[in-house]
């Protein structure tokens, strides 16, 4: 027991000191590195699945707020997912818990870079293992299960055997990634929401779409203000992670 409790102490310790910025070339090549995943279709088919885990993760901890009995969350090998609640099909609730999907990695990308900005870069990383610890117990399939142990266990060996410099390394690339990736998810929901139109494929599965027959708001609309979201996220997050002056 007191391993334990010594061995929590110097993770909260670590997670809470604040690191030195590292250099430009670390925190420019982060994002560089994540430039070339969004942009090689092999690299971003397996991260996307990172995305996947923030959006169903977004939808579950707004429907929890919004009063809402969360079922579980299912992750699919086409990067697609489905969380499951339980409440008044209509309403305010509803309109917020269908909404948060697309922006919660932007969200999360930005609250990350804050404390990037900050020196936590450590920190961001434990913030992150914990929400996997906590999103693990809500999954209701294998696949979902597999994708989150494998994104813990990976996070896991960082935070515990790898050098400070990588680990504040890694920090920046998940950060930048989150950033980025969230209105590149954005784009790709509108191109397939446009393959389907021109297929004569009757829509209705996408966030978009759940939100036009909620509101009577078109899903353009909704992809729209998702995609303003998003942006307006990775431009203040990104000034925070360089350190540039917001007016």
């Amino acid at each position: 027991m007191d391993e334990v409790r010594a061995w929590f102490g110097e993770a909260w310790r670590t997670a809470t000191t604040p690191q030195p910025v590292p250099d430009d070339v670390v925190v420019l090549g982060a994002a560089a590195l994540v430039v070339v995943v969004l942009l090689v279709p092999g690299l971003w088919r397996v991260a996307r699945n990172v995305l996947t885990i923030v959006h169903e993760a977004g939808h579950a901890l707004v429907a929890v707020l919004t009063g809402r009995r969360l079922q579980g969350i299912r992750l699919h090998s086409d990067t697609s997912g489905l969380t499951v609640s339980v409440g008044r099909p209509r309403g305010p609730g509803m309109v917020a818990t269908a909404f948060a999907g697309y922006p919660a990695p932007a969200v999360l990308g930005l609250g990350a870079s804050w404390l990037l900005g900050r020196g936590y870069a450590v920190g961001v990383l434990w913030v992150l293992l914990v929400a996997l610890a906590l999103l693990l117990v809500q999954i209701r399939n294998l696949y979902g299960l597999w994708a989150v142990l494998v994104s813990g266990v990976l996070l896991w060996g960082v935070t515990t055997w790898a050098p400070a410099a990588w680990q504040v390394a890694v920090a920046y690339v998940v950060t930048w990634f989150l950033l980025l990736g969230a209105p590149r998810a954005v784009v790709e929901l509108q191109v397939s929401r446009s393959r389907e139109r021109r297929r004569g494929v009757r829509r209705g599965a996408s966030d978009a779409d759940v939100l036009a027959g909620l509101t009577r708001v078109p899903g353009l609309v909704w992809v729209g203000v998702f995609l303003l979201v998003c942006v307006a996220a990775a431009v203040v997050g990104g000034a925070w992670i360089v350190g540039l002056p917001l007016r």
